[in-house]
């Protein structure tokens, strides 16, 4: 790749539009599921799997199912997709009234 067509990919790596959302954690094996979100789900599911791997991930019962039952008993799902459209205050508040509907309506752990 020449110099200006790196730099033109690298603008519009810069420039895409991020998935905002609402994402999913279940232990197929115990039946446990979390919800999160994330102004980044693209990559939302690499940053959990990576911190659950290692031992590091900051929830105590989704590391210990993930150590108790191992990675191949584990999905990750994407609830639902929010328009970018939104101001960072809008989205931020949406975000966190998704979240909670999501908490209720599944009886899932917060992330």
């Amino acid at each position: 790749m020449k110099g200006e067509e790196r730099k033109a990919a690298i603008a519009a790596y810069k420039e895409r539009k991020r998935a905002v959302g609402i994402y999913l954690v279940r232990c197929d094996l115990s039946g446990e599921v979390w919800v999160g979100q994330s102004p980044t789900l693209d990559s939302a599911q690499n940053r959990i799997w990576f911190t659950l791997r290692h031992g590091s991930n900051r929830h105590p019962a989704l590391q210990k199912a993930w150590s108790d039952h191992g990675a191949e008993n584990f999905t990750f799902e994407v609830l639902e997709r929010l328009d970018d459209d939104e101001s960072p205050l809008v989205r931020k508040a949406l975000l966190k009234k998704r979240l909670a509907h999501w908490q209720s309506t599944l009886h899932a752990q917060a992330i």
